[in-house]
């Protein structure tokens, strides 16, 4: 199957689903308006209950000295940090559990629209596939976490093990240090870039196994490798759209960066700019999302994992029942994707 196949599916799953990008400037326009209710109102009754007189930040030297004193302001203004610090909390709560829901609701729509063609938007739909997800995905985003942070950990480790390398050799021949610095730290750079990426692809296919087969969040993780494992090209497909977005998105800033320099409209001219940034990404981000879960869809077979055989078309409740056979699921994919036979 050739990848800009794939792409091209994506494309055309997105504008089928048109609505899931309004969905996302929602959510992007509520998670805005959320940090102005939920952190800026609590901030600014903080400032008039404490008495918090800023006249004396209001040169840079000020500012400075003050900070230099942080057991004292501590102590002045605790009530003030504690207020602040619960007012981040609670609206990093909201806006991660709406980022999920809003995840969960796009990618069980998508994978709606993979299994039938005839299947279109509807708000009912959506809200039934966030709510299904909610909680799967919280479980499987908290184990990639884990995991990331583990690998961010070893390649800590190795850095300042490469530091320590470098310093030593430095004592002896500084061209010598010079050489083994740039060699190992492009090896740990490359070495870095790559656990991303693997990690990263390993968590789209997974959220594509977790709401094509129903799976829980570990059964997910464990059939995100083993497709990796036996599809190959599905890692370079990830790279592919993933740099895509990269590259785009760093075009779009580099266009847009002038703009504030125009006189009187150029500030007003950039927040419109960024805004179109946002809803570009947006639908790059449901682009990927649908590129990938098509071509694993298209390449996985529904009985090449264990659980697979328990999958099946999602009922117009939004639950997925377990009574399809693997070989019904087979021939829904074949006739809802009239593509060519993978070839390893």
């Amino acid at each position: 199957m050739r990848l800009t196949e794939s792409i091209t599916n994506g494309f055309m799953l997105v504008h089928r689903n048109w609505q899931l990008v309004l969905v996302q400037i929602g959510a992007m326009i509520v998670s805005f308006v959320g940090f102005f209710i939920l952190v800026g109102l609590p901030l600014a009754v903080a400032f008039i209950i404490f008495g918090l007189d800023l006249t004396e930040l209001s040169n840079i030297h000020s500012m400075l000295s003050t900070f230099h004193r942080p057991a004292e302001i501590l102590s002045r203004y605790f009530g003030l940090a504690v207020l602040v610090l619960a007012s981040m909390l609670l609206y990093l709560t909201a806006v991660l559990s709406l980022g999920i829901f809003i995840l969960g609701g796009s990618v069980g729509v998508i994978s709606r629209s993979i299994r039938d063609r005839a299947a279109t938007f509807s708000m009912g739909i959506f809200f039934s596939e966030g709510r299904r997800l909610f909680f799967p995905l919280i479980g499987f985003t908290t184990v990639v976490g884990l995991i990331f942070l583990g690998l961010a950990f070893v390649l800590g480790i190795f850095g300042g093990a490469i530091a320590a390398i470098v310093s030593l050799a430095r004592e002896y021949e500084a061209t010598l240090a010079l050489f083994l610095g740039i060699f190992f730290s492009s090896i740990l750079f490359i070495a870095g870039l790559f656990l991303i990426l693997a990690t990263l692809a390993v968590t789209l296919y997974g959220t594509a196994a977790m709401t094509v087969n129903s799976l829980g969040p570990v059964a997910s993780l464990k059939e995100s490798c083993r497709y990796l494992h036996r599809h190959a090209a599905a890692f370079y497909l990830y790279s592919l759209v993933f740099g895509g977005y990269i590259v785009t998105s760093f075009f779009l800033l580099f266009v847009g960066y002038p703009l504030k320099f125009i006189p009187i409209l150029g500030p007003v001219l950039a927040v419109f700019f960024q805004f179109s940034i946002h809803i570009a990404q947006s639908y790059l981000g449901l682009v990927m999302l649908a590129t990938i879960f098509w071509y694993y869809s298209a390449t996985s077979g529904v009985s090449e994992s264990g659980a697979s055989g328990t999958s099946a078309p999602p009922t117009s409740e939004g639950s997925i029942s377990g009574t399809d056979t693997s070989a019904s699921q087979v021939q829904t994919h074949e006739e809802i994707l009239p593509v060519k036979e993978p070839t390893e």
